[in-house]
């Protein structure tokens, strides 16, 4: 005889509120989120103290000539926009390994391989 139980004990409820609320800030909590909010403000703070546009329009058309003349911009530049430049690459190689470990992580989980597929 199953028993259904339409109520939860107040202690379950307390013990799942507090699960929910510990998932919720380890998700928020995360490197990750860290890393992505650390990109979008250096782009935000690169956006705000640079004419991006302008930078791609001196930008010369010839490809080898591409990384002598954006050195030479990352050098002539402020320090703080050097600072946010390094920031957004630190965070761009932080995500690109995170969402490569996740990717081999799936890929060799036992769901993804076709053996376990019916």
């Amino acid at each position: 005889m199953e028993i259904e139980r339409n109520d939860r004990s107040y202690v379950e409820q307390v013990v799942m509120r507090r699960v929910r609320i510990i998932r919720i800030l380890r998700l928020v909590l995360s490197f990750d989120v860290l890393a992505m909010l650390a990109l979008v403000a250096a782009l935000w703070g690169i956006g705000r103290e640079v004419w991006v546009a302008r930078v791609f329009e001196n930008a010369p058309k010839d490809l080898p000539d591409l990384p002598r003349f954006y050195v030479a911009a990352f050098e002539h530049t402020r320090l703080i926009v050097q600072a946010l430049s390094l920031v957004t690459l630190v965070s761009l190689i932080y995500l690109a390994r995170e969402s490569a470990r996740g990717a081999v992580r799936f890929l060799r989980s036992p769901l993804s391989s076709p053996k376990a597929l019916p």
